[in-house]
């Protein structure tokens, strides 16, 4: 999704930014606004006003400490495209008028790049390294308001809650895993706002798409480096064999195709793997070997609902036993009384809600559910995956 300019097609920047100005002390001043304020802007005043946010600034800042910033950039997968995207950045002919940051998932600023005018000017707004910029703790911005819209967003001039941030255009862009969906973080261009140009959100939209290709070029090396590292291992391997990542990622598969990720496995814990059955994960540098049992294994299931819920496994010489919470007992429950055909997501929401609407609460709640137990319901329909067999032990006070 691209960046929707701030600027209306035809208008003037310096008038239209005046009339934003106006707009603001109308609105917040209770009087009927010269124009309207556009619904994303609409939305996060609302947001401000019900957080009690001082228009006038004062708003207490936040901010991490340099060695959590310097761990957060170790762990962020980001920052092997942030110095690439700085060199094309302040190779922009305008990168004089230009700040960049890029902010994880929290809306913390772990780096800027820019000129040291520019960057002077950001300093007193507080609008450094470290520095937290949501909503809630520095009111409308384009880094925030990205944040609790998922969305891209560019602000000017007025559009900002605060008015000391009045005199700023940003735009910014959400940055998502490409593997997952999950948010990254915020790559975000800001400047004076009389030097606001259209070409500004292709850029911050450049910075998008070179953060998540990154992400997914380095996905596939790390993956590659596994292939080659099982490779002598694999070659003295008989029968299906699967190598994943630590995440459950396929760096290899022979004998079975199971799609580009399993439940992550774990040490000591079976997986359900559809096609495969019951398997056990041996350990290797940095990943898995994942086998079935020999054939006719199984993975045997004890569900006792007669306490908390208790799940004891076994799978040959391996078991381990774990609270499980009711909701995860009651699915199970229900994939055991469905047998081999399973339940749609449709009827697990029937079964567990009362009606069908649930659909998101029950694929989060399967989800969660196959993260814990690695891997032991299979989706499509959901059911017990093969070579598991369940048993389960009633309350016997229940109805």
């Amino acid at each position: 999704m691209s960046v929707h300019s701030a600027i209306p097609a035809g208008r003037s920047l310096p008038d239209y930014a005046r009339d934003l100005v106006r707009m603001h002390e109308a609105v917040i001043g209770g009087s009927r606004p010269p124009l309207a304020p556009r619904p994303l802007v609409s939305r996060s005043w609302t947001r401000m006003l019900r957080m009690g946010l001082a228009v006038r600034g004062g708003n207490p800042r936040v901010s991490v400490t340099e060695e959590e910033i310097a761990r957060r950039r170790c762990a962020s997968p980001m920052r092997s495209a942030v110095q690439d995207f700085i060199q094309i950045f302040e190779a922009n002919p305008d990168a004089s008028h230009m700040l960049l940051v890029v902010a994880d998932a929290d809306g913390a600023i772990l780096w800027r790049a820019g000129a040291s005018s520019v960057r002077r000017r950001a300093d007193a707004l507080g609008f450094t390294e470290g520095a937290v910029w949501t909503e809630a703790q520095v009111g409308t911005n384009a880094i925030g308001t990205a944040l609790a819209e998922a969305a891209p967003v560019e602000l000017l001039s007025g559009e900002h809650f605060e008015q000391d941030q009045h005199a700023w255009y940003c735009t910014a862009c959400p940055v998502h895993d490409p593997r997952t969906g999950d948010l990254l973080g915020i790559v975000d261009i800001s400047g004076p706002a009389l030097t606001l140009h259209p070409a500004v959100g292709a850029l911050a939209e450049t910075g998008r798409r070179l953060m998540e290709a990154q992400v997914w070029r380095c996905h596939q090396e790390r993956l590659e480096r596994l292939r080659q590292s099982a490779a002598p291992l694999l070659a003295a391997t008989s029968g299906p064999a699967l190598v994943v990542d630590d995440h459950g990622w396929v760096a290899h598969s022979s004998g079975v195709a199971v799609g580009a990720r399993i439940a992550a496995p774990a040490a000591r814990q079976t997986l359900a793997v559809p096609g495969f059955g019951a398997c056990v994960p041996e350990r290797l540098p940095n990943g898995w070997l994942v086998r079935p049992f020999t054939r006719g294994r199984e993975v045997l299931l004890e569900l006792d609902l007669s306490g908390s819920p208790l799940l004891q496994v076994q799978a040959g010489d391996t078991g381990w036993r774990r609270l499980i919470t009711k909701r995860h007992a009651e699915i199970l429950a229900l994939l055991h009384r469905a047998g081999p055909a399973g339940l749609s997501a449709e009827a697990l929401s029937q079964a567990l809600f009362g009606d069908a609407g649930h659909l998101v609460s029950v694929r989060a709640e399967v989800s969660r559910l196959r993260r814990q137990l690695g891997g032991i319901v299979a989706t499509r329909p959901y059911r017990l995956a093969d070579g598991v067999r369940l048993t389960v032990t009633e309350d016997a006070g229940a109805p």
